[in-house]
C-alpha cells in the first residue's frame, strides 16, 4: 500500500488524481489533502479519503471544516496557510507527494518535502523552473525520486527506462498549439478570455490553459525538461502535434526515436507516477489509432508565440532568469484573466520585467523567494503603468 499526500486535491490534476485512487484503492491510500478555496469540493473528499492531515488557504475556512466535521467519526488535523501546505507535505506518514498546485506556491512544500525523504510526483512545473537548480541538488542529497506527472516528461520518461543519458541525444516535446492554432498572428489582437480558455484537447485549469494559448507552458515544460533530465537546451526541440496523440519522443545516439502514446488523458501519466516503477492495470479508455487516422507534425513559428522563444532565452540565461520569467508570466496571465490587459501583452510584460533585472545567480532558496517578490512586483507595477 503507498500512501500519498496530495498538494492541490480540489484542481484538475487533484481531482483525477483521486479518481486514479478510487481505481486503485487495493495499492494506494491518501494521507493528507491540500486544497484553496473550495472547500465544499475539499469536505467531501475530506469524508471520502480520510486523510490524517489537511489544509486549506485561510483560517475561516480551516474553522468552517472543524466545523462541519465536529461530529464525523474521522476527524483529520486542519491547518491552513503557508504552514498548513508545509504540514500536509511532511507531516502525515506519506511515501510519495503529489504536487499537483499551480505556481511557484509549490515550491515550499515540495522542498520541505525532500528534506523529509519523501519522492515527489511532480505536476507543478513551476517548482523546478524557478529553481531547478536547488531542488535536484537536494533530491539527490537526499535520495528522493522526482517522479514527473506531466504527460510531456511523464512520455519522456517512460521513454528512457532502461537507458544511459549518454544514450540519449534529443528530447522532442510535442505541443497541441492550444486554443489559437489555428488563428493567425492579426486574429491574436483581439483574442478574449473566453477564446484562450477553449483548449481544444485538454480539460486544464484556467491559468495552464492560457499558458497553453501562449505555448509558455511548453516554454516551462523546456525548462523543467532541462532539469529533470540533464539535457542541455539546444538538444531540447518542440513540435506541434494537434492530435495530441504522441505525448513526447526521445531520440537516442544511433538516431532512433522512441515515443509514449496515449489519448489526452491525464490519470494516465498520474497513474504510472503513482505506480512507478510498477504498471497497474486500467480502466481508462483506450488508444485506438485507426479512429484516429493520421498525425501530424509542424514546426512553432515563433512570431505567433513569442513566449516559447522567450522561455527558451531564460532557460539558457540560467541563474533566476527563469524565476523572473515564471514569476512575471503568473502575474501577467492573472490580469488577463482579470481583462486588465490584452492576450498578446502577456509576454511584453514577461519580456519588459526581465529587462528589468540584471543576471544573479540561484544561490539559494531565500534569493530565489526574494527574487520571485520583487518579480511579481516589478510585473505588476508594468502592468498598472502600461508598460
Amino acid at each position: 500500500m503507498r500512501k500519498i499526500g496530495l498538494i492541490g486535491s480540489t484542481g484538475s490534476i487533484g481531482t483525477q488524481t483521486l479518481e486514479v485512487v478510487r481505481a486503485q484503492r487495493e495499492n494506494l491510500q491518501v494521507s493528507s489533502l491540500a486544497a484553496g478555496r473550495n472547500v465544499d469540493l475539499l469536505l467531501a473528499q475530506i469524508r471520502e479519503f480520510k486523510p490524517e492531515v489537511v489544509a486549506v488557504a485561510e483560517a475561516k475556512d480551516a474553522e468552517w471544516l472543524a466545523q462541519q466535521l465536529r461530529v464525523e467519526s474521522w476527524v483529520p488535523e486542519i491547518y491552513w496557510g503557508t504552514e498548513g501546505l508545509l504540514k500536509a507535505a511532511t507531516e502525515a506518514e506519506i511515501d510519495l507527494l503529489v504536487t499537483a498546485i499551480t505556481g511557484a506556491r509549490g515550491l515550499l512544500p515540495t522542498i520541505a518535502a525532500i528534506k523529509q525523504g519523501i519522492d515527489i510526483a511532480l505536476a507543478n512545473k513551476e517548482t523546478l523552473v524557478a529553481a531547478g537548480e536547488l531542488v535536484m541538488a537536494l533530491a539527490e542529497k537526499h535520495g528522493v525520486k522526482i517522479i514527473p506527472v506531466d504527460s510531456e516528461h511523464s512520455a519522456i520518461f517512460q521513454c528512457i527506462q532502461g537507458s544511459k543519458k549518454n544514450e540519449v541525444s534529443k528530447l522532442i516535446l510535442t505541443a497541441s498549439g492550444g486554443a489559437f492554432r489555428e488563428w493567425d498572428i492579426q486574429r491574436l489582437q483581439e483574442a478574449t478570455v473566453r477564446d484562450a480558455l477553449a483548449h481544444p484537447n485538454w480539460s486544464m485549469g484556467a491559468k495552464i490553459t492560457i499558458d497553453s494559448a501562449t505555448m509558455i507552458n511548453k516554454g516551462l515544460e523546456v525548462i523543467e525538461a532541462h532539469w529533470l533530465f540533464g539535457i542541455p537546451y539546444e538538444q531540447i526541440q518542440v513540435l506541434l502535434h494537434p492530435q495530441s496523440i504522441i505525448h513526447s519522443l526521445v531520440e537516442f545516439c544511433d538516431g532512433s526515436q522512441l515515443a509514449q502514446l496515449g489519448l489526452p488523458d491525464m490519470r494516465l501519466p498520474i497513474q504510472y507516477a503513482l505506480s512507478w516503477p510498477q504498471r497497474w492495470s486500467g480502466a481508462w479508455p483506450r488508444l485506438d489509432l485507426a479512429s484516429i487516422g493520421s498525425l501530424t507534425f509542424s514546426l512553432p513559428d515563433y512570431a505567433k508565440y513569442p513566449g516559447l522563444k522567450l522561455a527558451y532565452l531564460a532557460g539558457q540565461a540560467g541563474g533566476l532568469a527563469p524565476t523572473i520569467f515564471n514569476a512575471a508570466n503568473e502575474v501577467a496571465v492573472t490580469a488577463f484573466l482579470n481583462e486588465e490587459i490584452k492576450f498578446v501583452e502577456i509576454v511584453d510584460v514577461i519580456a519588459a520585467t526581465l529587462d528589468q533585472f540584471s543576471p544573479q545567480k540561484a544561490e539559494d532558496l531565500e534569493v530565489v523567494l526574494h527574487i520571485d517578490q520583487q518579480a511579481r512586483y516589478k510585473a505588476a507595477e508594468l502592468i498598472k503603468k502600461g508598460r
